[in-house]
């Protein structure tokens, strides 16, 4: 009778369980597009507030000069 029990009470964790990994990973994915969201707007207000300057600076690109080379 015991085993019975258990048998349920495995198969109830196992049910459990998947439903909160598929709240998680709902949650997580909310919370990705919110924070992506956010990103997006602060590089807007970044480049009108900084210029060009900062956006090149935040993504790692670096300017490059050809002063006085030939070719």
């Amino acid at each position: 009778m015991g085993s019975i029990f258990s048998a349920i009470g495995r198969g109830l964790n196992a049910i459990v369980s998947a439903i909160a990994n598929v709240i998680m990973t709902i949650i997580g994915a909310i919370t990705t597009v919110i924070v992506t969201i956010f990103d997006v707007i602060l590089d807007i207000l970044c480049c009108r507030c900084f210029g060009s300057r900062r956006s090149g600076m935040r993504t790692g690109r670096r300017s490059t000069r050809r002063v006085g080379r030939t070719y």
